[in-house]
């Protein structure tokens, strides 16, 4: 089968690739019907994942059709189609029981598909753990609805849930890439009183406009994203910062921004470490949640995206085969042609 490689930092290459197997009881093997590629993708290529493995098929991001499936796997058949979670998990373990499926003790804990073990940008995907990885899609609902369920939609939901946002609350989201408009769609779930999107990309800002007229766009170029959560807040900031943009100026921005005791959620992944300067930030009394996506809540989102109260088909601005990947990568990585997401079929 074809499948698209990471050889060495910069190096990706679309090459063949003997199909899956089964391995343990509780795999399941699953046809890719759609693929899509993430900035954590990059990430890997630009070698800025030190735990992804040279060798290993990318791709964490995909929906198909289960083909086999071990001996202990019971919520999936074959022929089914189904999401597949980005994390690996046990869902015994201490983490997996009190829902930190991201700090699952497995080896192949947390984000291990693409990155530690063969991933999805190819025809088959082994998925370990097939009773907690994969959620089938309601047959209402398409390939290209149920994409992002498995990883950037589970992270915007993982996002929200963690934010503890309350009904009236002020929030600012730093960032309208595509796991930012993911965030705001479940953060909207929340009822908050008003929501602030900050994005400097023309295109990004427009999109947030034209798709979700209930939340204030900034652009943090000609307006202190800061000073406008300060104002827009009741008690001088947001309560709830979502920082997704992943820049050391988005970073400073997002504890700014939030009010004296408010939260702030790092949703962003960074290439470097980033600084809390604490004399600075001293009396704000704020409260920092970070870390990888607990992505435990497919089936939760998928019946969200049937019931029609999240949609996110519009992300997806490109289709490619898979036989063109190295072409779709350079388009995603360069930012080329207005894209968003560039969904890939097998």
């Amino acid at each position: 089968m074809l499948a698209y490689t990471y050889e060495s930092k910069g190096n990706f290459v679309l090459k063949e690739k003997a199909r899956p197997v089964l391995k343990e009881p509780g795999d399941a093997i699953v046809r890719v019907t759609l693929a899509s590629i993430c900035t954590s993708d990059l990430h890997i290529k630009h070698g800025s994942v030190p735990r992804a493995v040279p060798g290993i098929t990318v791709g964490h991001e995909m929906v198909g059709v289960v083909e086999e499936i071990g001996s202990q796997v019971t919520k999936v058949r074959p022929g089914d189609r189904v999401a597949v979670n980005v994390e690996t998990f046990c869902g015994n373990c201490y983490f997996c029981r009190h829902g930190y499926v991201n700090n699952c003790q497995d080896p192949d804990g947390g984000w291990a598909l693409g990155c530690r073990i063969d991933g999805g940008q190819a025809e088959y995907v082994r998925v370990p753990y097939a009773n907690q990885g994969l959620a089938r899609i309601p047959d209402s609902v398409t390939d290209e609805q149920a994409l992002f369920a498995g990883d950037i939609l589970a992270t915007g939901y993982w996002a929200a849930r963690i934010g503890e946002i309350e009904k009236g609350d002020t929030v600012l989201i730093i960032g309208a890439g595509p796991t930012g408009v993911c965030t705001l769609d479940c953060v909207l779930l929340r009822e908050p009183g008003k929501v602030l999107v900050a994005e400097p990309d023309d295109f990004r800002r427009d999109y947030i406009k034209a798709h979700y007229p209930e939340a204030e766009v900034i652009d943090p170029r000609s307006q202190d994203a800061a000073e406008a959560a300060f104002r827009a807040g009741s008690h001088g900031g947001a309560d709830v910062v979502f920082e997704v943009a992943g820049t050391e100026e988005s970073f400073q921005t997002a504890w700014k921004a939030a009010r004296p005791n408010g939260t702030v959620v790092i949703v962003a992944l960074y290439d470097r470490p980033q600084v809390l300067p604490l004399p600075d930030m001293y009396g704000k009394n704020l409260t920092f949640k970070t870390g990888g996506v607990d992505g435990c809540d497919m089936d939760e989102i998928l019946e969200l995206i049937r019931q029609g109260r999240i949609d996110t088909t519009g992300l997806i601005t490109h289709t490619f085969p898979l036989n063109q990947i190295a072409e779709a990568y350079a388009l995603f990585e360069e930012r080329k042609d207005n894209v968003v997401k560039i969904a890939i079929r097998p």
